[in-house]
């Protein structure tokens, strides 16, 4: 029986190509790859202690700054989130991962390409060319299509993806906290404007009350009740009072140009109404950490995501010890002479496999897993930290607000008791039972208190503020399992 020429020549190409590559594949799979498991752990809720009780602020809105009630504030912080350009750049970074997820992924897809391209040249005299090719000159054409496709036996694009998802993923969690980040700044910028009015308003106050005073002093003055040692000390009040409003001015325009470069305008066209600290709507008080706040933060997000990059990348490394296996093809023209290009004797294809497969590379390899088990081990401590610090920032403004509120009760009460001390002193001078550095010394007193009342009223905004972001500021994500290393 004889065989057909043709399939005795495919039996042969398939045995020419089989075996070298199940040979590859048999040395590869002898090969030793070093170990590539981390030494790092990361920190998990259970581990850290976690109240299983979500506490009062267990939903937390996304725009949660509209619950200090403040029309004003929503508008400046919508503002910042259009326009800020930290923020753009924040998603510009998004936009580049994302990019480079795609290309990632495109590349374990077959390709295909189409070349043309025309030659005119002199062949070698004294080359493989035979007469009359040797020592002429033509023109050479090739029009063709060229494929391949890389097969992913080993799991090294599949890897490859999965790592730029995991860097598109960080990239939009970091852009999530630098949503909330700005977010916050602002409404701190916007408290701390509140703080200063509030300041310049005591400051006035007390310009007012010392010019009162300083009106009494002369009459007392020209009846022969007082001397001219009590108007002396009167009058010098008057200029350190001035001083005090020239100075929280100067700090309140100051504060507003930083408002302004906030959200993406000059100081000169930001128009604002200062509001006093009494119009703004206190949140609610958590009472304590919450157990899903790992999954509340962005940047811990962002942290976590990078170790799931780390690890893939891991993997990545650990395939390069793997053979790289695709299949090529190409189908064209390819003629000596440009008028002959697309006759049918010009005519070639080609199809086979391609493997490549290093055996001595000097240790590079081994050297470029131990590197990336490295950066896994570093991602995962950086990521250990971020979750330490964010549950420490959080019990610590619980700790400050609870503490915020016990101290503006205590001075509530002590600003009565020195309001109602002014007031007597006041109307023993009147009455000639008293002289003027009581007066005085009881207006310090007053002064003093309406002065730490602004402060702690601002601190306690500024606390609900930092509270939010420190909660997450309504970010919910979703995070990767565990992943374990083999």
């Amino acid at each position: 029986m004889r065989l057909d020429p043709s399939l005795t020549a495919r039996r042969g190409f398939f045995f020419r190509t089989a075996l070298p590559l199940g040979a590859a594949l048999a040395l590869s799979a002898c090969a030793g790859i070093p170990d590539s498991k981390p030494h790092a752990v990361l920190l998990e809720a259970p581990s850290l202690g976690l109240s299983t009780q979500a506490g009062t602020m267990a939903t937390l809105q996304d725009q949660w700054w509209r619950q200090f009630g403040d029309a004003q504030l929503d508008r400046l912080i919508d503002r910042a989130l259009a326009s800020n350009p930290s923020l753009k750049v924040a998603q510009a970074r998004l936009a580049r991962a994302q990019a480079g997820a795609d290309i990632t992924d495109a590349a374990s897809a077959p390709q295909l390409g189409v070349g043309v391209d025309a030659t005119r040249q002199q062949f070698t005299a004294t080359g493989l060319y035979p007469p009359p090719l040797a020592g002429g000159i033509y023109e050479t054409g090739t029009a063709q299509f060229s494929g391949s496709w890389e097969l992913d036996f080993f799991g090294k694009n599949r890897a490859a993806l999965e790592l730029a998802l995991g860097v598109t993923r960080a990239a939009r969690a970091d852009a999530e906290a630098a949503r909330t980040l700005l977010a916050s700044n602002v409404a701190r910028a916007y408290f701390q404007l509140i703080r200063l009015n509030d300041h310049i308003q005591v400051a006035q106050r007390v310009l007012t009350q010392r010019t009162h005073m300083l009106d009494l002093v002369r009459q007392r003055v020209d009846a022969g009740l007082d001397t001219s040692l009590e108007l002396r000390q009167s009058e010098g009040s008057l200029p350190d009072a001035r001083l005090q409003i020239e100075i929280l001015q100067e700090q309140l325009t100051l504060g507003r140009n930083a408002l302004a470069a906030l959200i993406g305008q000059t100081s000169s066209s930001l128009v604002i109404d200062i509001p006093a600290s009494a119009a703004i709507k206190p949140m609610a008080a958590a009472t304590n950490v919450p157990s899903d706040l790992l999954g509340r933060r962005a940047d811990i997000a962002a942290a976590r995501w990078r170790v799931e990059a780390a690890t893939q990348d891991v993997d990545v490394a650990r395939a390069q010890f793997y053979p790289n296996i695709n299949l090529v093809a190409f189908a064209g023209y390819s003629s000596i002479g440009l008028d002959r290009l697309f006759d049918a004797g010009s005519q070639q294809w080609g199809v086979g496999p391609a493997l490549r497969l290093p055996l001595f590379d000097g240790g590079r390899l081994r050297a470029n897993l131990r590197g990336k088990v490295a950066e896994l081990d570093g991602a995962i401590e950086s990521y250990n930290a971020a979750v330490l610090d964010a549950v420490r920032e959080v019990a610590d403004q619980l700790a400050s607000g609870q503490a915020l509120g016990r101290q503006q009760q205590s001075q509530r009460q002590a600003q009565a008791s020195a309001e109602s001390a002014y007031g007597i002193a006041v109307q023993r001078y009147d009455a000639g039972l008293g002289n003027l550095l009581q007066v005085l010394g009881a207006e310090t007193a007053v002064l003093n208190q309406r002065r730490q009342g602004v402060d702690l009223a601002a601190r306690a905004l500024d606390n609900q503020v930092a509270l939010m972001r420190a909660l997450g500021g309504g970010y919910q994500a979703e995070l990767p399992a565990v992943t374990v290393q083999k």
